[in-house]
């Protein structure tokens, strides 16, 4: 099994992503860091999530919530049940239409190669009709 850490920015219709072995609070606050990085330090991010436990901030570890306050960063939660309300989702649909469905990789390389070429030639042709069509129909909330 491997995992998708993704952020999706609506300002310049970018998608950007990173294939990793484990999903945990580390691996999250390093693409955390990343995502950073695209920006100007004076530049506030807002970074929206779901309620996947390597996202959350706890009493036991403050992490990601220490981190984001130093860093101008705020760390955003969708309800839980309610992942419609983070516009990645529909970027996944595609994602899923485009680089994975009828897909049979035999190995886990391969199909992070295949995510990140879609996210490479999805960043280029926003633009394209098929492509849209989908993320619109997958964008109903």
């Amino acid at each position: 099994m491997r995992h998708l850490f993704a952020a999706y920015d609506l300002a310049t219709d970018r998608l950007y992503g990173h294939v990793k072995d484990t999903k945990t609070r580390t691996q999250f606050l390093t693409f955390c860091r990343y995502l950073r990085s695209l920006y100007p330090a004076g530049m506030r991010l807002a970074i929206v999530c779901d309620n996947f436990s390597p996202h959350l901030t706890t009493k036991k570890c403050r992490r990601v919530a220490n981190w984001a306050e130093a860093n101008n960063v705020e760390i955003a939660y969708t309800p839980t049940n309610s992942s419609w309300l983070n516009r990645i989702a529909a970027q996944f649909t595609a994602l899923g239409y485009f680089a994975l469905d009828g897909t049979d990789h035999a190995y886990h390389r391969e199909q992070a190669s295949m995510i990140r070429r879609y996210i490479i030639w999805r960043n280029k042709h926003a633009a394209d009709e098929r492509w849209r069509e989908i993320v619109n129909k997958a964008n109903v909330a």
